[in-house]
C-alpha cells in the first residue's frame, strides 16, 4: 500500500467522521494525518519493514500510527469498516463535488435518502435538491454541473499520483534476472497532467517468467489477460497497467509507437509512406514487402533517422508542429531541471507555510539555488494568517537578518497578493513598491460571471507593481475546474504590461497547462516555474513544472528563474510598467 492509499484511507475516515457529526478535534487529527503522509517522500511501508516508529512523523500518534500499521500489514482497516456500516461508503464520493461538504451530504442522506452521485443527479434534475434548506436553484445547478465534471475525470489519476504505483512496480520488475530492458511508455513517458492507465515494455530472455512475476504482483487486485509477451492488470487503485515483452531488435519501434500521441503517430508514419516505409511497434519495413527486412527497431533514434528525422522528445509528440521543427532542424533545446535557478513562490510559517523562511533557505541552498522568494499571503486570506503592513514589516526585518548572515543565495521579499472582488490588490501601494517580487491571484469568488472574472483580474495586471500573475486559471487537477474568464485577453494584457505569467509546478494545479503555455509563449510573454512550496518538502516540486514546461517547448530564454539574478532582477524592475 503506497503513501497515497494511506493518506485517501484517512482523509475518507475524516469525511466518515465529520458526516456522522464527530468530535472536529478527532477529524482534524486524521485530516492532519492524511497530510502528513502525503508530504511523505519515503513510502511508509518501508517505515514498517524496517521499523521505524511513525509516531515519529508529525501529526501521527499512537492510535493513528497503529491503524496505519494494520493498513499497511493487513490492506485493510477495521476502523473503516466500523464507520462504513454507520455511514454508507458511497457518500464520500459525493463530498467531492464543488460545493458539497460532509454537512450537506448528512442533510441529503437525510432527508432525500440521497446515498450515490446517481441519487443526487436525479434528485437535483427533479427539482428536489433546490428545496432543501441552504441549497436553492443557484447550489442546485452547481450539483449538476458538477457532477458532469466529475465523470469527465473519472478514472484519470493525477502524473504525480501515478508514479507512486508505477515507480515501485517498475522496481520490482527490473528486480527479475529475466529483464534486461524496461521502461514506461503512454501519455506517462509524455509526462501529460493525468493518465488513464500505463504501458510498460521490456525486453526479456524469459517472457513467460517476466509475465509470471507481473501478475503476481502484490498490488495487483485483478488480472484482466495474461499471456506470454503481454497482460493487462488492475492495481488495487484502478490503475490499469499492461505490460509487453518485445524483441530486442523492435524495442525501439516499440517504445516509439507506445508512447505516441496516436496523432503523432500517424503524422509520422504518413511520412514514411511517402518515401516508401512502413512504421510499426515491430520495425520499419518496406512498404509492401510483407513484412521484409526490417531497417530500424532497435532504438527510437534508428526509427526516426529512417523517416529522415533527428530523435524527438517524448513531451513533444502530440502532434503540434514537433515532425516539421525536427526536419528543418528546429526543435527547442528544452528547458530541464538543471537548468533552474531559483523559486519565486513559496510560503513560510508567517502565513500558512510549516517550515520557517531559513529552513526554506537551507533547502534552497541544497538545491544549489541562486535565490529565492518568500511569497506568503495578504491579509484578506485570514485562513492562511496573512500578512497586514505590521507583520510584513516585521518579516522584512527577519529576512534582512537572515540575509545579512546568510550570503551564499539572495533573499527577495516578495508576497502572494490577493486579487480583491474589484480587481484591486490586498496590499497598500507604498508596500507593494518595496517588495522585490509581486505575485497576484485569486483565492475566492471564483465563480464570478466569466466578464466579471475577466475585469477583475485585467485590473490586477495592469496594476504598475505587479510582476508576476500566479497559478492564473485557479484549477486544481481532478478537483476543481478552471475558473471562467477570457483567458486569452488576460494573456495578451500581461505581455502589453511586462506582467510574467506562472507555471505553479504543484502537480494538483500544474497551472497554466500546456496549452496554455504554448499560447503565452506565442505572445511573447515570459514564465515563471515556481512551487508555490508550503513547506521544504514541497520544494522538489519543481520538476513537474519543469516537465511541462517541455510539453509547452518552453527554452531557458522563456523562463525567468533559469536566469541568473543579475538579468532575472532588471526584468522584474521593468515589468508592469510598460
Amino acid at each position: 500500500m503506497e503513501n497515497v492509499d494511506i493518506a485517501k484511507v484517512l482523509r475518507d475516515i475524516a469525511v466518515l467522521l465529520e458526516i456522522k457529526g464527530a468530535n472536529p478535534f478527532r477529524i482534524r487529527a486524521y485530516q492532519n494525518a492524511a497530510r502528513t503522509v502525503d508530504e511523505q517522500t519515503t513510502p511508509l511501508r518501508t517505515m514498517v519493514q524496517e521499523e521505524v516508529a511513525l509516531t515519529d512523523l508529525p501529526g501521527i500518534g499512537k492510535d493513528i500510527g497503529g491503524y496505519i500499521h494494520e493498513l499497511i500489514t493487513t490492506g485493510d482497516l477495521g476502523l473503516y469498516d466500523e464507520l462504513t456500516a454507520e455511514v454508507p461508503e458511497s457518500l464520500i464520493e459525493l463530498t467531492r463535488l464543488p460545493g458539497v461538504g460532509a454537512k450537506k451530504v448528512r442533510r441529503l442522506w437525510d432527508v432525500l435518502d440521497v446515498q450515490t452521485i446517481d441519487d443526487l443527479e436525479q434528485a437535483a434534475t427533479d427539482g428536489r435538491v433546490a428545496e432543501l434548506e441552504g441549497f436553492g436553484a443557484k447550489s442546485q445547478q452547481k450539483i449538476l454541473d458538477g457532477i458532469a465534471a466529475y465523470r469527465r475525470r473519472l478514472g484519470r489519476f493525477r502524473i504525480a499520483d501515478a508514479e507512486q504505483y508505477v515507480e515501485p512496480l517498475v522496481a520490482y520488475l527490473a528486480a527479475s534476472k529475466d529483464v534486461e530492458r524496461l521502461e514506461v511508455a503512454g501519455s506517462y513517458r509524455r509526462r501529460r497532467e493525468t493518465v488513464g492507465d500505463i504501458d510498460i515494455l521490456a525486453v526479456a530472455a524469459d517472457a513467460r517468467a517476466v509475465m509470471e512475476r507481473f501478475v503476481a504482483y502484490p498490488d495487483v487486485k485483478r488480472v484482466e489477460l495474461q499471456g506470454d509477451t503481454k497482460s493487462t492488470v488492475h492495481l488495487r487503485a484502478g490503475l490499469q497497467v499492461d505490460l509487453r515483452v518485445v524483441p530486442a531488435e523492435s524495442y525501439g519501434a516499440a517504445l516509439q509507437y507506445f508512447t505516441g500521441s496516436k496523432e503523432h503517430n500517424v503524422r509520422l508514419r504518413k511520412r514514411a509512406v511517402a518515401r516508401g516505409l512502413s512504421v510499426s511497434e515491430y520495425g520499419v519495413t518496406m512498404a509492401g514487402s510483407d513484412p521484409g527486412p526490417v531497417l530500424a527497431g532497435a532504438s527510437e533514434a534508428d526509427v526516426y533517422a529512417a523517416v529522415g528525422l533527428p530523435w524527438i522528445p517524448p513531451e513533444l509528440r502530440e502532434d503540434r508542429g514537433e515532425l516539421d521543427a525536427a526536419e528543418a532542424g528546429a526543435l527547442p533545446a528544452l528547458i530541464t531541471i538543471d537548468d533552474i535557478r531559483g523559486d519565486l513562490q513559496m510560503h513560510s510559517t508567517w502565513s500558512d507555510g510549516k517550515h520557517s523562511i531559513e529552513e526554506m533557505l537551507d533547502t534552497c541552498v541544497a538545491r544549489g539555488y541562486e535565490y529565492f522568494a518568500i511569497t506568503d499571503h495578504s491579509k484578506s486570506l485570514a485562513m492562511t494568517g496573512g500578512l497586514d503592513a505590521a507583520k510584513l514589516r516585521r518579516q522584512w526585518d527577519e529576512i534582512a537578518g537572515i540575509a545579512a548572515r546568510r550570503q551564499e543565495i539572495r533573499v527577495l521579499r516578495g508576497m502572494e497578493v490577493d486579487i480583491l472582488r474589484d480587481g484591486a490588490l490586498d496590499l497598500e501601494d507604498e508596500l507593494l513598491e518595496e517588495l522585490d517580487v509581486v505575485l497576484v491571484s485569486v483565492h475566492s469568488l471564483m465563480d464570478l460571471p466569466a466578464t466579471a472574472q475577466t475585469d477583475r483580474i485585467l485590473r490586477a495586471v495592469q496594476h504598475p507593481a505587479v510582476n508576476i500573475l500566479a497559478h492564473p486559471t485557479g484549477r486544481l487537477i481532478n478537483r476543481r475546474d478552471a475558473m471562467q474568464f477570457d483567458l486569452d485577453e488576460v494573456l495578451k494584457a500581461a505581455a502589453a504590461h511586462g506582467v510574467v505569467v506562472e507555471l505553479n509546478a504543484h502537480p494538483e494545479r500544474l497551472d497554466l497547462k500546456d496549452t496554455h503555455l504554448l499560447r503565452a509563449r506565442d505572445l511573447g510573454l515570459k514564465i515563471v516555474i515556481s512551487t508555490d512550496a508550503h513547506r521544504t518538502s514541497d520544494l522538489a516540486l519543481m520538476r513537474y513544472g519543469v516537465e511541462q514546461a517541455r510539453r509547452a517547448w518552453l527554452t531557458t530564454d522563456d523562463v525567468v528563474n533559469a536566469w541568473p539574478l543579475e538579468r532575472l532582477l532588471p526584468a522584474l524592475a521593468t515589468s508592469g510598467t510598460r
